[in-house]
């Protein structure tokens, strides 16, 4: 089973004041740490798509890169005039396409541009595309959807969705937006807010984002944070 285990640390502003029942007392350059320690149950679980979720600052980032070292990607490396040639040599142009029209960039005129040239949006879809491309099955995509507009960002995830759920890939979303709950419709989320899991139940047609939003009543917390 998946486990993370990682300390935050930040400094207290300049002049840290506590209160308490018998007066008050100011501290300097206090430092503060939150210990955060835990587990994913994910394993030997049948699922494709799974998020982390939660407010910037909350450990998002931290516990993707700790979990899944070989799977994270961001920043994918762009050196040639089409984007067409960035994707893997072993690849053909119909492989290609297809993966760039799953991901709801059907556009063949743009896909002989460089990708600078792109929108934030399309960005985020050739990003995708090329990820889903690569060898490994299970890929975990940071900042997912955080540059681009919220109405994009919907259509996008219903579109990256479908896509997923065609192959045998695995799928981990890392985003600090919840909107994107009802569109991407996981099988798995957890929370940084509240280090809660939620697992969706067999049956049920999707985690929304008002449950996720509300993790209070739904899911379990695990783990612990110690500050």
């Amino acid at each position: 089973m998946p486990c993370f285990n990682f300390v935050k640390s930040w400094k207290a502003p300049e002049t840290f004041r506590v209160q308490s029942v018998i007066g008050s007392f100011t501290l300097q350059d206090v430092k503060l740490e939150k210990r955060i320690r835990g587990t994913l149950p994910i394993e030997n679980e049948d699922w494709q798509i799974g998020v982390i979720v939660g407010r910037s600052g909350t450990g998002k980032t931290s516990i993707a890169k700790q979990l899944f070292p070989n799977n994270y990607i961001k920043n994918l490396e762009y050196t040639h005039d089409s984007i067409l040639d960035d994707f893997p040599e072993s690849l053909g142009i119909k492989e290609v396409t297809r993966a760039l029209c799953s991901v709801g960039f059907a556009s063949p005129p743009d896909w002989l541009k460089n990708y600078s040239c792109l929108s934030q949006g399309e960005k985020m879809r050739v990003d995708i595309a090329r990820a889903l491309c690569l060898p490994q099955k299970l890929v975990v995509f940071d900042e997912f959807t955080s540059v681009v507009d919220r109405e994009i960002a919907k259509i996008a995830s219903y579109a990256i969705a479908k896509a997923i759920r065609r192959t045998d890939k695995q799928f981990i979303a890392v985003t600090c937006h919840y909107d994107i709950l009802d569109w991407l419709e996981p099988d798995w989320v957890f929370c940084t807010d509240d280090m809660t899991f939620s697992k969706k139940k067999e049956g049920d047609q999707n985690l929304s984002s008002k449950s996720v939003s509300a993790p209070a009543n739904f899911g379990r917390c695990f783990g612990n944070i110690i500050i």
